[in-house]
């Protein structure tokens, strides 16, 4: 058969026609794990496979088709298509499914046929692999460390190529850092920059005197107290935030990351009216309450070496920057009366991480848009930041709050 008449007969199958109609399988992962292979191929290889272009194979073809052409596909690959093939109820794969399993997307078919199957991975563990890389090691160590299943553990290991890096938590990092040593020569002060009088005259930092500049509900992130509140934040911030970037991706971090830090400055404005607020807390805080909540969710799936202790260092780290924010809100402030930063940044971030970002980092394959808690909590969370803007524009008049002066 020429090519020509192939893709003739690839575009008048049904099962291309059905997508048209939009009949679509949902894409919930991409990976890079097959050699290069262009789909066309796999187009062709399906039409030598249903020779009548009823656009479905039977599982025994598709076993068939497994055993012609396993030797081009990784062997966890293999065998999840093999998961795959004993496990469809009804007996067929069609053309969309096979393309997107062979092109490495994960559908929808995948997850049926391994959740509601009840179908196990028959190879090795993935904690039994031997022969690994530092590299490979650091990867597999993630994988136990953020994700409850070996299924999942398993895809994640062989489709992750550090491509691109976790550059989100590192870029605010360094940029944290680098704001932090700018003050830090500036005032010629590195411990408790925050008793400077020029310290809160800067662009960033959130000052209830200015709340109407809305950049600085999102900007005092770059500004901390102290080296102590840097060196706190920036452990648990690298610590807890990159392993998770590189599980779950800038974006979902991202978005908790950012609805942390805005939750943390709307939730001073509300409720502790006339105080500062720097840090990185609220942003750091979301993303720790919500693996911690993961992890007890999935506390039999985990199985990372030293959970429990793990765990109780992240408590306690988490205590100690708490307590030092609460310490250093009720000292007496260096330059009355403007009162030192508040403490209840943390508090909106671990609200933020023990609702929506539970659900975002929850299901390592759904997407955020098929799953319904996300939406009740981001509409939660959306109908949050908007009282909370009314509350900045009207209640700080109508309750005549007597505001410290302007920096």
């Amino acid at each position: 058969m020429s090519d020509g008449a192939r893709d003739v007969q690839v575009h008048s199958s049904p099962a291309v026609a059905a997508n048209a109609e939009g009949e679509e399988i949902e894409v919930l992962e991409s990976t890079d794990v097959l050699p290069v292979a262009p789909e066309d191929q796999w187009k062709s290889l399906f039409d030598k496979y249903d020779p009548e272009s009823s656009g479905f194979i039977s599982t025994e073809r598709f076993r068939d088709l497994l055993a012609a052409h396993g030797s081009e596909l990784d062997p966890h690959k293999l065998e999840v298509l093999l998961a795959l093939a004993d496990g469809n109820a009804d007996g067929k794969i069609c053309y969309q499914d096979f393309v997107n399993l062979m092109s490495n997307k994960r559908s929808n078919s995948f997850r049926r046929a391994i959740l509601q199957g009840g179908r196990q991975l028959k190879g090795t563990s993935l904690k039994e692999e031997v022969g690994l890389g530092l590299s490979q090691r650091l990867v597999r160590h993630i994988a136990y460390e953020t994700l409850p299943r070996e299924i999942d553990r398993k895809w994640y290991f062989d489709s992750y190529t550090c491509c691109p890096p976790p550059w989100l938590i590192l870029a605010i990092t360094i940029a944290e850092v680098a704001v932090f040593i700018y003050y830090g020569f500036q005032l010629d002060r590195w411990v408790l920059q925050v008793s400077h009088p020029l310290f809160l005259k800067g662009p960033l930092p959130y000052h209830p005197q200015l709340r109407a500049q809305a950049w600085r509900y999102l900007t005092y992130v770059f500004m901390h107290a102290g080296i102590e509140h840097l060196g706190l934040n920036m452990a648990m911030q690298l610590l807890v935030g990159v392993p998770l970037e590189m599980v779950h991706g800038a974006v979902r971090i991202g978005l908790v990351y950012v609805c942390g830090v805005l939750a943390g400055s709307l939730a001073v404005s509300v409720a502790d009216m006339t105080a500062p607020v720097v840090g990185s807390s609220g942003g750091v805080y979301a993303l720790v309450s919500a693996h911690l909540a993961n992890v007890v969710m999935n506390w039999s799936g985990m199985k990372c070496q030293f959970k429990l202790f793990r765990m109780a260092m992240a408590l306690v780290c988490m205590s100690v920057e708490f307590g030092r924010a609460v310490w250093l809100r009720f000292y007496p402030p260096a330059f009355p009366p403007c009162p030192n930063p508040s403490f209840v940044a943390h508090l909106g971030g671990v609200a933020v991480g023990l609702t929506l970002g539970v659900v975002v980092l929850h299901n390592y394959e759904q997407r955020l848009q098929e799953q319904s808690l996300f939406w009740i909590f981001f509409c939660v969370y959306t109908l949050f930041v908007l009282c909370a803007v009314f509350w900045n524009v009207f209640a700080y008049g109508l309750l005549d709050v007597k505001l410290p002066p302007t920096p």
